[in-house]
Parts: structure tokens; sequence; C-alpha cells
């Protein structure tokens, strides 16, 4: 029983909706999306950090950033 609550709040917890609002470095050449903008990833920006929506992200061919997966 404590396995099965464990694994629903994991599950829970990585669960983003497509909605939710991620951060790319510019619009052409990312390769990655982050979940804060304030993420190590994006330190090294050098245009503008931009807010897209999950999906609009993944629609770019965005993955989610190594820093925070």
């Amino acid at each position: 029983m404590k396995y099965t609550i464990l694994l629903l709040f994991v599950f829970m917890a990585s669960f983003r909706t497509p909605d939710a609002n991620v951060y790319i470095c510019g619009t052409t050449g990312a390769k990655k999306y982050h979940l804060k903008e304030n993420c190590r990833g994006l330190s090294s920006c050098r245009s503008e950090i931009l807010k897209k929506s999950v999906r609009q992200a993944q629609g770019l061919g965005l993955t989610l950033c190594g820093w925070e997966d």
C-alpha cells in the first residue's frame, strides 16, 4: 500500500500540463526548454528568453533541459 501511494505521488509530481509555461532561449537555435526562468541551462543565453507553453516548445522539437529532468 505504501509503495502504491509513493508511486502515485511520484507520478503526479512529474506530470506537467501541456499549457504550463516554459522558457526557451531565442527563437532559433534552441534545443531545450526550461521550467524555470533562472535555470542554469539558460545562463549562457545571449538572446531574449521567451515564455512558451510546453506544447509549443515540444512542437518546435525542443526537449526538457538536462538540469531539470
